[in-house]
């Protein structure tokens, strides 16, 4: 069959569109809601997915939340999920699950959306294969007593950590600057303020960001 110029072009253009359309679905945010929490807006792209997990020699370090990283207790990184999102992660290659409690961020892999704890990845059977195709299931967020604050920045220099400490002074109290140890060296946490809860901590943080500045929520400990 003969095709002019102008049909090979039309034809060229629906595919392109057709193209454009399945890359907006696979963007397409889900409204997910958590019990007890505001709703959060999750993309479809963060709930299924592949998942890994981490051990050493990350076991004993310091996660992105704050916490010591312990392999062998139940817990994930995720992301984007706030700190203490507890959710069931569903193995849909053997049909096992396990809950976890998000207190890490990443993993930082295209495709994958959880790093699951070795106490985890073994609870579904995927130590051996290493990754595994989950659906994830957000139950809640956790509350728990601790003391909060507002990351800031975090510095390799400490002398820059303490620049941002003297210019959050004035408006936060305390400010300090925190040693962290991680697998890429040592850094120097500017911490900002001191919250009992996590709702307190979230909106001196919406604050913080009205003023150009940017941070999550942490641990103090």
């Amino acid at each position: 069959m003969y095709w002019s110029n102008r049909q090979c072009r039309s034809l060229l253009g629906s595919c392109l569109v057709l193209l454009l359309l399945l890359a907006g679905c696979g963007k397409r945010r889900l409204l997910v809601p958590v019990p007890g929490s505001p709703d959060l807006r999750v993309a479809r792209s963060e709930i299924y997915g592949i998942a890994s997990w981490y051990g050493d020699p990350f076991h004993g370090e310091r996660t992105s939340s704050g916490e010591v990283y312990d392999m062998n207790a139940m817990t994930a990184a995720h992301r984007t999920l706030p700190f203490q999102t507890v959710v069931r992660v569903h193995n849909l290659d053997n049909g096992k699950k396990a809950q976890v409690r998000v207190n890490d961020r990443g993993p930082f892999v295209k495709g994958r959306i959880v790093d699951l704890s070795r106490a985890a990845a073994r609870e579904i059977d995927m130590v051996g294969p290493g990754t595994a195709r989950v659906r994830l299931e957000i139950l809640r967020i956790e509350a728990v007593n601790e003391s909060l604050a507002i990351q800031v920045g975090s510095f390799i220099q400490g002398s820059r950590a303490h620049a941002l400490k003297k210019k959050l002074e004035k408006d936060y109290d305390p400010v300090t600057v925190s040693l962290f140890r991680t697998s890429q060296g040592m850094f120097h946490r500017v911490l900002a303020g001191d919250f009992p809860s996590r709702e307190k901590a979230r909106r001196a943080l919406e604050e913080l960001r009205s003023k150009g500045l940017e941070g999550f929520v942490t641990r103090r400990d």
